[in-house]
C-alpha cells in the first residue's frame, strides 16, 4: 500500500558504487548493482537515515513522498535470505569491489600444522577472515562475535617479521593509520564494536614512533564511551622490527 512517508533517496549522479552505506542499513535496503548504490524495494527502507553518515559523496537524502508502507515481516525474510550461506560463513557487501565482501577463513591447529611437509611449515597465513582495514569492517560483522581482538597500525606486519606466528594467531584483526585515517570516525566504530560484539580481550600493536601512540587512544576512548571493561594488552615495536 502507497502511503506518504520518509524514505531515502540516491543520487546516482552523485553516487561513485564505493558502498559504504551498504552495512550501515540494517534493514538491507541498499545494494550495489550496476555500479551505483539503488533502493532495491521501497518496502524495506525505514526513513530513518542510518546510511545517511557514511556517504562521502553526499549522495543520500531523506525525501517524504508516495512510497510503499515499511514492512518489517517482509524485511525479516529478506535478511534471513541473505543471510544464507553455504560452506565458509560469509556476508557479502554487494558493492562491486571485493574489499568489502566479509569472508570467515578456516584455521589449521597446531597437529595440523605440525603434519605440514618441511617446507611448507611457519608458511601458513593465521588470518582468519576479510577484510582487514578498520574503515572496511562494520560493525555488525560476524567474525567480531566474542573475539580476541587485534587492533593495529599499517606498519607493523611490514616491520615485525613473525607478525602471524605471534601476534595474530586466533585473534581478528582490524588495522589502520592514526596519523592518516578520521580518529573520530574510528573512535565511534570501536564504541559500537564494543557495545554489541562481546569482545573478550584486545591487543594493539603499534610502532614506535610517536604519530602510532594515536591507535591505543583511539581504542581507549572507545572503551570509555562504551563503558565496557575488556582486558586490553598494548605491544610496541621498533622501527628495527624488534618488541619494545
Amino acid at each position: 500500500m502507497k502511503i506518504k512517508r520518509k524514505i531515502i533517496e540516491i543520487d546516482s549522479d552523485r553516487c561513485d558504487g564505493c558502498g559504504l552505506c551498504v552495512p550501515s542499513c540494517a534493514e538491507g535496503a541498499i545494494q550495489i548493482i550496476d555500479g551505483k548504490a539503488r533502493l532495491t524495494a521501497e518496502k524495506y527502507c525505514d526513513g530513518l537515515g542510518a546510511c545517511l553518515g557514511e556517504c562521502p559523496n553526499d549522495a543520500l537524502k531523506i525525501l517524504e513522498r508516495e512510497a510503499d508502507d515499511f514492512d518489517e515481516a517482509a524485511v525479516e525474510e529478506h535478511l534471513k535470505k541473505a543471510g544464507k550461506t553455504d560452506g565458509p560463513e560469509t556476508t557479502t557487501l554487494p558493492c562491486g569491489c571485493p574489499s568489502t565482501q566479509l569472508q570467515s577463513f578456516p584455521q589449521i591447529d597446531s597437529c595440523q600444522q605440525a603434519n605440514q611437509p618441511h617446507t611448507l611449515t611457519g608458511q601458513a597465513s593465521a588470518l582468519s577472515h576479510w577484510p582487514v582495514q578498520i574503515k572496511l569492517v562494520p560493525p555488525t560483522a560476524p567474525f567480531l562475535k566474542g573475539a580476541d581482538l587485534l587492533v593495529v597500525a599499517d606498519c607493523t606486519p611490514l616491520a615485525y617479521p613473525n607478525f602471524h606466528r605471534d601476534f595474530l594467531t586466533g585473534k581478528v584483526v582490524m588495522m589502520g593509520c592514526p596519523k592518516f585515517d578520521d580518529v573520530q570516525e574510528y573512535i565511534a566504530k570501536f564504541t559500537e564494536i564494543f557495545n554489541t560484539a562481546d569482545i573478550k580481550s584486545i591487543t594493539t600493536v603499534v610502532m614506535e614512533v610517536p604519530c602510532c601512540s594515536g591507535m591505543p587512544f583511539i581504542v581507549k576512548k572507545a572503551l570509555e564511551a562504551s563503558g565496557k571493561k575488556i582486558p586490553l594488552e598494548e605491544k610496541v615495536i621498533s622501527i628495527r622490527g624488534g618488541l619494545i
